[in-house]
């Protein structure tokens, strides 16, 4: 278990966000424009079929992520439905994402927009993405597009989920579209043109709407050293920048505000012989990540660099049994308050996730969701964990 014994009261400034996350294809369905349904069709990855029918039930969701005390929510808007084919607007689509996005500030949740949340619009990936600056200048009509359309419903926007984590799977690993292997040079291009995408996105918004917040969400990795050699403390300091810091600092000039979604603690060993992950017999959840509450106290201090706002725009726990995900919570805001309190300017929490959701290439077998949903009927049950934020607040 993880140790409770925090304060049950934190002290949060005033306006502080307390969201949840999602992403279009983890929970609408459907999504059948987009390169992930393809594949998924092809047999290339778990199928996704209707995930929670968030498209149909967003109107009851917002309404249980008020009951239980939060008062942002944070989605991407599926871009292969708003543009299913090239230059081709979809009306119904935009109508859609405007009602959605309606109910939200009924419901009193302030609204975080993501443009780009792994998947692509099937016409742009078979054109290699953000392979070549095709794939930026198809982001920033997207998000000029957005902003003429629905920027007066949008109040933060995301431009990119976790470039990093996108173009290492689909490059490196592999595992996910466009499912190229060990592409070391090709996986630097595509991160590189993902960095011109954001300038150029960042600069499409501004021109329609001038005083827009606009900064994306990184995957940010808390690196501790397992022993005192040089290697090692070299190898962490180099992992930490290019991991945490270097996309950050690409576009010091064109962000608004920081988002570090935060998951995973490494501790490090680094030798002649490679790298050696060291188990400090850490809690684990049900992926197998360790969880360190800590951890993102010193990220959100090292991000003090840059001077902007920071919201932590992910960050959660699967555990299907829901005994974990309280005290995950309560811990990771205490750490959170004591960076406010060290002069950390963040301005918000996103647990991930609302309810259950697809999870990428785990398929259904993982549940981060603060709602259970019986998938054969959608019917949504508050899980007991999400009870914490009324009792923290």
């Amino acid at each position: 278990m993880i140790d409770p014994a925090f304060e049950t009261k934190l002290q949060l400034p005033g306006g502080f966000l307390l969201g949840a996350a999602s992403a279009a294809h983890q929970v609408e369905g459907s999504n059948m424009n987009s390169d992930w349904w393809r594949h998924e069709q092809e047999g290339k990855l778990p199928v996704s079929g209707a995930a929670v029918d968030h498209y149909n039930r967003y109107e009851e969701d917002f309404k249980i992520a008020k009951q239980i005390g939060l008062n942002a929510f944070r989605i991407s808007i599926e871009w292969s439905r708003v543009e299913p084919v090239e230059g081709k607007w979809d009306p119904v689509a935009i109508e859609h994402y405007r009602k959605v996005l309606k109910k939200m500030k009924e419901q009193g949740l302030t609204r975080m927009v993501t443009l780009h949340h792994f998947t692509l619009p099937q016409w742009l990936a078979d054109q290699g993405g953000f392979e070549t600056t095709k794939g930026s200048e198809a982001l920033a009509r997207f998000a000029w597009f957005l902003a003429q359309n629905l920027g007066d419903e949008i109040d933060l926007w995301c431009t990119f989920n976790e470039p990093g984590v996108y173009s290492t799977l689909g490059y490196i690993v592999g595992n996910w579209p466009p499912f190229k292997k060990k592409k070391f040079i090709l996986c630097y291009r595509v991160y590189q043109n993902m960095i011109k995408a954001h300038k150029a996105a960042y600069a499409a918004i501004k021109q329609v709407l001038p005083n827009a917040q606009i900064g994306i969400a990184n995957n940010c990795s808390y690196y501790e050293a397992a022993d005192n050699s040089w290697l090692t403390k070299t190898g962490i300091k180099i992992a930490k920048y290019f991991n945490n810091i270097y996309f950050y600092a690409k576009i010091s000039d064109q962000q608004d505000f920081i988002g570090i979604n935060y998951y995973f603690y490494k501790n490090l060993s680094i030798g002649l012989r490679g790298i050696k992950f060291v188990n400090k017999e850490k809690p684990k959840s049900d992926m197998g990540w360790i969880i360190n509450p800590e951890g993102i106290y010193h990220l959100l201090i090292d991000l003090k660099r840059f001077g902007k706002p920071i919201y932590v725009t992910e960050n959660g726990i699967a555990n299907a049994r829901d005994d974990m995900r309280k005290d995950f919570i309560k811990q990771h805001l205490h750490w959170i308050s004591q960076a406010i309190a060290d002069g950390s300017d963040v301005r918000g929490y996103f647990y991930w996730s609302l309810t259950d959701t697809f999870e990428w290439q785990d398929g259904y077998d993982r549940f981060f969701g603060l709602v259970e949903v019986n998938r054969e009927t959608q019917e949504r049950k508050i899980r007991p964990s999400a009870q914490i934020f009324k009792e923290l607040i």
